[in-house]
């Protein structure tokens, strides 16, 4: 790829990942980071795979950003990997979700460094955000 295109792609998903880190997700943008998350992970972490994709912006995002402000139960840790920007660090997460197909968007609860909760991204497109927000929120309060 040309340096003309990772710079405009770079700029193109700045919003999108501004949208889930002002709402508290911390990016993991390296393999090693997210290493480092799988090791040192206690409690229960939600973990976003983010993508430039409509159902992304038109759902995910915003389902995701406002189940963690609506739910009086939270995740411990809020974490993300961009599919498609750093694809060694989705790789590695999608290693660590196990037998689960890879999927983006899409989003994993995780508790005591196991797989709990996963929405896919056909479990996104054609849903409400307000399902998909009922979805979360209920995965909070059962494993949270």
């Amino acid at each position: 790829m040309s340096m003309a295109y990772d710079e405009y792609m770079k700029q193109v998903v700045k919003p999108m990942r501004a949208e889930l880190t002002q709402a508290g997700f911390e990016e993991l943008q390296t393999e090693e980071a997210v290493e480092q998350f799988i090791e040192t992970n206690k409690g229960t972490s939600l973990v976003v795979v983010n993508s430039v994709c409509g159902c992304a912006a038109g759902l995910a995002r915003p389902a995701v950003t406002q189940a963690v402000l609506a739910s009086e139960k939270k995740p411990d840790q809020l974490v993300t990997v961009f599919a498609g920007q750093e694809k060694e660090a989705t790789a590695k997460m999608r290693e660590f979700f196990g037998d689960i197909e890879p999927s983006s968007p899409s989003m994993a609860l995780i508790k005591d460094n196991q797989v709990v909760h996963f929405i896919h991204r056909y479990d996104i497109e054609g849903n409400t955000m307000e399902a998909i927000m009922e979805n979360l929120v209920s995965a909070f309060e059962q494993y949270c």
